[in-house]
């Protein structure tokens, strides 16, 4: 009996290990089955997250346009050009005129130097005129044009807007004139445009030059 015991333990021991291999393969299988679906699984979800989340809102915040604190003065000489001529610009409001009287030697109709103000120490000036021809407004014009300061001061140094800028003059979708914006130095800013028979300087503060060009309405 000692004899077969020795045997038969032996192969209740290979049959031991004969069962466990199948079955740690079936677990490890079951093991990675599962990990399969739930990437599987996870991955529609995912998608679905995607579709549904919400997309970014863009705020574009436009701040008003400035305003005058203080009334315009009424202009002392009327004439069918200066009703034209704006009682206010941006923050601005008219205080008074003046003849220009070395432009109505260059051959102006009428000219005039406006002044506007702020209400405290900011001042904007506006120099207008008549001429009686397109040709002649525009031959005044390069003369400006020709005198204004050449350098160009950067925008980070100053605060300003990126100058010199120029570009056309349109009325009614059609070409009118030109503009010339440059910075003045010492804090200000100079515009000079035409305008069919018209001619215009402007001088504002630096930060302001642009805006209040753009906001003249003739």
């Amino acid at each position: 009996m000692a004899e077969g015991t020795g045997p038969q333990h032996g192969r209740g021991g290979g049959g031991r290990s004969g069962w466990l291999l199948p079955v740690a393969l079936a677990v490890a299988v079951v093991v990675v089955a599962a990990v399969v679906v739930g990437v599987v699984v996870s991955r529609p979800h995912e998608a679905a997250t995607a579709a549904t989340a919400p997309a970014p809102v863009v705020t574009t915040v436009t701040l008003p346009v400035p305003t005058p604190t203080v009334q315009p003065s009424a202009r002392a000489t009327r004439t069918a050009f200066t009703a034209a001529l704006p009682a206010t610009v941006l923050q601005y409001a008219y205080v008074s005129s003046q003849p220009a009287s070395d432009w109505l030697a260059g051959g102006a109709l009428e000219a005039w130097t406006d002044t506007y103000s702020d209400g405290g120490t900011g001042t904007l000036t506006v120099q207008a005129a008549q001429f009686p021809t397109a040709a002649a407004a525009t031959a005044f014009a390069a003369t400006l044009t020709a005198a204004l300061p050449t350098a160009a001061p950067s925008p980070a140094a100053t605060g300003g807007p990126t100058l010199p800028k120029t570009g056309q003059v349109t009325a009614a979708g059609a070409v009118a004139g030109s503009y010339t914006i440059v910075d003045g130095g010492k804090g200000t800013g100079v515009a000079v445009w035409t305008n069919g028979t018209a001619v215009f300087r402007m001088v504002a503060p630096l930060a302001d030059i642009v805006n209040a060009y753009g906001a003249y309405p003739v």
